[in-house]
Formats: C-alpha cells, sequence, structure tokens
C-alpha cells in the first residue's frame, strides 16, 4: 500500500497548488457574492449551490493531483460519486415533489399571488409563489411559508373574485319573536355594505335562539373589515330597536331590579377611521398583488413591441414606416422603464420581512 505514494517534492508540489488556487478562488468567489448581495438579496439559494459544486470539483482535483496510483484515484472518486449519488436520492423524493407541485398549482392556477387563501388552519394572503415553496401573508402579518406539496395534498379554499360571504352569530332569547329580530339583522347587514343579505335561524338552544346573519363582500381586500363593521352594525341595530343581548340566564343568575341591559347611545360617536386594517395586516400581498399586474401589463406591452415590429416589415411606405419607427421607440422606452421597475420591486418585495435572515 505504502509503494501507491510517491513522497518526491513535485508529487507534493501539485495537491499544495490545487489547495493554494482554490482557496484563492474560493475567497474570491465569497467577493463576488458579497458585492452583488448588495444590489440583488435572493443570492442565498444561488451561492449555496454554487459553493457546494466549487467545493466538490476542488475535491475531485485534489484528489486527481494526489501522488498514489490511478486505480486507488478511480477508487476515491467512485466512492465520492456513490455518496452524492445517495444523498441526492435520499433527498430528491421530497425536492421533486415540491417542484412538480409547483408546476400543478401554476398549470391549474387556482389562486394567484395576492389571493386570499385558506389551508387547514392557515388562512392569509398570497405574498410570493416559488417552485418549492409557496408564501403566505397570515393575519397576523407575519410570513407563513408553505412547501408546495403541502397545497398540492391538502384542500386550499380561495375566496371567490366576485366577493364572500361574510357572516356573525349570536343568540337571543325566546321573549323576542324572530319576525322582529331578522328585519333589524338584515337592515345591520346593509349598513355594512354587504349586497343581498339574508338570515339563518341557525339553531334552538335551551335559553336562547342562535341567529346568523350574512352577505356579500365584493371587496376582497377589506373581508377583515367588513367582519368587524358586521358586529358593529348588528350591536347598533339591536340596541337602537331595544333589543337586548344578553342570555336570559344571566338574568335569572342575578338581581338586577329590571334593569335593561343597553348602552345608553352617546352623541360623541368615534369618527370613522379611514386606515383599514388590512393594509397594514397584508401589506407584502397587496405589493405583490400588484407587481403581478403590471407582469401581465409588461407582458402585454411585449405582444405590442411584436406587433409593432411586424407592422414595420408590412409598411406601405417610406413615411408610414419612420412613424412606426417612431412608436416602436417609445414602447422600447416604455417596455424598458417598466422592466427596470419590476426588478427593482422584486428584489424590494422580496427582502421585506426577511432583512435579518442568516445567509
Amino acid at each position: 500500500m505504502l509503494d501507491s505514494f510517491h513522497f518526491d517534492l513535485s508529487g507534493i508540489l501539485w495537491p499544495i497548488a490545487v489547495l493554494s488556487i482554490g482557496f484563492i478562488l474560493y475567497q474570491g468567489l465569497q467577493k463576488a457574492f458579497s458585492l452583488s448581495d448588495k444590489k440583488r438579496s435572493n443570492l442565498v439559494l444561488q451561492k449555496q449551490i454554487t459553493n457546494i459544486l466549487f467545493i466538490l470539483l476542488l475535491i475531485i482535483i485534489f484528489v486527481i493531483a494526489l501522488p498514489i496510483k490511478d486505480n486507488i484515484k478511480n477508487q476515491i472518486i467512485s466512492l465520492i460519486g456513490i455518496v452524492l449519488s445517495a444523498s441526492i436520492a435520499l433527498s430528491s423524493a421530497t425536492f421533486l415533489g415540491n417542484i412538480m407541485a409547483g408546476i400543478w398549482l401554476r398549470s391549474v392556477r387556482n389562486f394567484k399571488t395576492g389571493d386570499f387563501i385558506e389551508v387547514k388552519d392557515m388562512f392569509g394572503r398570497v405574498s410570493g409563489r416559488g417552485l418549492l415553496h409557496t408564501e403566505l401573508q397570515s393575519i397576523d402579518r407575519d410570513l407563513i411559508t408553505l412547501p408546495n406539496l403541502f397545497l398540492a395534498t391538502n384542500p386550499v379554499t380561495v375566496m371567490h373574485s366576485d366577493g364572500t360571504i361574510i357572516s356573525t352569530q349570536l343568540s337571543l332569547g325566546y321573549d323576542v319573536d324572530h319576525s322582529i329580530i331578522e328585519p333589524i339583522l338584515i337592515k345591520a347587514a346593509e349598513a355594512a355594505a354587504l349586497d343581498k343579505p339574508f338570515v339563518y335561524i341557525d339553531s334552538l338552544g335551551d335559553y336562547s335562539i342562535v341567529y346568523k346573519v350574512h352577505g356579500l363582500a365584493k371587496d376582497l381586500k377589506t373581508t377583515l373589515s367588513s367582519r368587524s363593521a358586521l358586529n358593529k352594525c348588528v350591536l347598533d341595530a339591536l340596541h337602537k330597536a331595544g333589543v337586548e343581548i344578553v342570555s336570559p340566564t344571566f338574568m335569572n343568575q342575578r338581581q338586577v331590579n329590571e334593569q335593561t341591559f343597553i348602552p345608553k347611545e352617546r352623541n360623541n360617536r368615534i369618527k370613522k377611521e379611514t386606515d383599514k386594517p388590512e393594509d397594514v395586516i397584508f401589506d407584502k400581498a397587496d405589493k405583490a398583488g400588484k407587481l403581478d399586474e403590471m407582469k401581465k401589463q409588461h407582458e402585454e406591452l411585449i405582444e405590442r413591441m411584436e406587433q409593432a415590429k411586424e407592422a414595420i416589415k408590412h409598411a406601405d411606405n417610406a413615411e408610414v414606416e419612420e412613424e412606426l419607427k417612431k412608436s416602436y421607440e417609445k414602447l422600447k422606452a416604455r417596455e424598458a422603464q417598466m422592466a427596470e421597475y419590476l426588478d427593482s420591486k422584486s428584489e424590494e418585495i422580496s427582502r421585506e420581512g426577511k432583512e435579518s435572515s442568516s445567509e
């Protein structure tokens, strides 16, 4: 075995030279990535893959440069190949599964960036889509990363683009007839700016009736505000009608001297807030949705440029051709400006919420 190694000076110099050059190239590669990170923040995956490939290539070159026999070199390289193949085989099932699920979700097009979705116990707005994962911004403004395979194997509820049903329920005593309550709840839903309101008597309890009022909210971006507004309007409508929202058991357990539990109306009502909570909660998802719409406009602009090129080729005379060229140049300048804006916005949205993430 010892005769496989040749400890002559030339044999030792080659491995040392490979390691030295490899170290210098690696440092240069890291410096290049550091400069790129100042302009782009989504290079973490590319950096990791490049480092792995570089180190793997350096190991193979180092083995080739070692002063040992060719058959031993081949055995070492074969061993590296076996270990690498086993690692890829063990991890490829989930990796490829997420890729196939991502392609399937794109082809089905059941939701897009900016849509509200619910999967299992998670509800939020889609703020990003990738080949391996989908990013969801929750009602707490946090970012949830969901593997595409998870979305492909679980039922996903997507809010209808034309609007969704908002509802709230409450229980009232049997002493008030339902024919009085239902119109009040309908008016409350209308006051909350909900379309086509309707009321269900959800259940009949031992002490109270459970009512559920529904209405169509057409603006999906304000679903949380609409639910809160519906609750407020129900409270106001019932109190104005003189209906107590209190359980009969509460009345039976306490001596209240026939006191009614309806708050007195105040003249100094709180002014209606102009800022909606959705603007803060789903800020990244809203930006991502608008960016997605702009990308579609950019694609349409590129199609118009292609049409303009064809029109220039088939121009009837030089004058018409000159006018078409001017129009094409304007479209080209607009496309370049839009492309630059989309790139900068994509980078900005990608960085949002991940500034402190480690490489």
